[in-house]
């Protein structure tokens, strides 16, 4: 799905490198059809690079996704060029008058923090209370699943005694959920998290089920049974040196941290890390982007959700 995004971008160099299919706005309107209008709400301190993975993955299917980049208003990014925030994001109240056929709402370095003490909480939940009305279909990625779980069933989090860290595996439990179409049975993903929910106190709510989980990061993907959201604990989306990027801050800072498991080969940092999740990646957002949000949105935004 070629992604439609401006010329600007610094994401765009990138994936033109790596022959990513994107469009200028100039192509796209000669193509005679109505994109899929999908806003990524970036919650992540290294905003240009959690563009790009998320762009990247966009990016592998037939039609033309066209994305809107949407910040905090209440809090001001210390990590990213005010300048490339202008130009390239908006906030809420700028599009909170449209239609969107799929909300993605990233993780955050938040996680050790009681939700309702985070800086920007009662606006993110405002987003989503709105997306119920205004979105087809949502796309929540680690702290951003944590939180909407939180806040759509009262799912509390728990302190892990170590830093979830590394690669692991997972296996499906619905072989006939679209999402899951084309997984292996055991297949890999990252995580790097503080954190996690319980299956507990997922089975308590009827709306939702589990859809893959691992022994060692335990629940992974969950989804409310009309299809309408999705809860993706892990980071699918990494590069392959996200990990290392993130390892290599800790050990400099003098931060207490272990290896990434199943990362490096024999666990040697100095090693070039194996990449071991971009075919279930690329499924995980290839298969929401078909069946979750193209082939279930209306053709006439309006009528969003349909």
């Amino acid at each position: 799905m070629p992604v439609k995004i401006p010329a600007t971008l610094p994401a765009r160099v990138i994936l033109e490198n790596e022959n990513v299919f994107i469009m200028d706005e100039e192509r796209a309107t000669h193509q005679d059809i109505r994109p899929l209008q999908v806003a990524i709400l970036n919650l992540m301190p290294t905003k240009i690079a959690t563009e790009t993975q998320l762009l990247r993955l966009l990016s592998n299917s037939a039609l033309q996704v066209e994305v809107t980049l949407l910040h905090t208003a209440t809090y001001e990014s210390k990590n990213t060029d005010a300048d490339h925030l202008l130009e390239h994001y908006v906030t809420f109240d700028m599009v909170k008058d449209k239609k969107f056929d799929g909300l993605i709402i990233t993780g955050a370095p938040v996680e050790q923090m009681p939700f309702k003490e985070v800086d920007y909480w009662n606006e993110l939940t405002q987003i989503m209370d709105w997306s119920e009305t205004n979105v087809e279909s949502n796309f929540y990625i680690c702290w951003g699943a944590q939180a909407a779980l939180y806040h759509k069933y009262d799912i509390p989090k728990y302190d892990l005694p170590h830093k979830m860290f590394g690669v692991y595996e997972h296996r499906i439990l619905s072989s006939t959920e679209s999402l899951l179409r084309g997984f292996d049975d055991i297949f890999l993903a990252p995580h790097s998290r503080h954190t996690e929910i319980r299956r507990k106190d997922v089975e308590k709510v009827d709306e939702l089920q589990i859809l893959a989980e691992s022994d060692e990061a335990g629940v992974y993907i969950v989804g409310t049974k009309d299809g309408r959201h999705l809860f993706i604990t892990g980071h699918s989306e990494y590069d392959p040196l996200t990990l290392k990027t993130e390892y290599d801050r800790d050990i400099n800072k003098g931060l207490p941290i272990h290896v990434p498991q199943n990362y490096y080969p024999n666990d040697d940092p100095s090693k070039t890390p194996n990449v071991r999740w971009r075919g279930h990646a690329n499924l995980l957002y290839s298969n929401w982007l078909n069946y979750y949000v193209y082939q279930v949105t209306p053709f006439d935004p309006n009528e969003i959700p349909k």
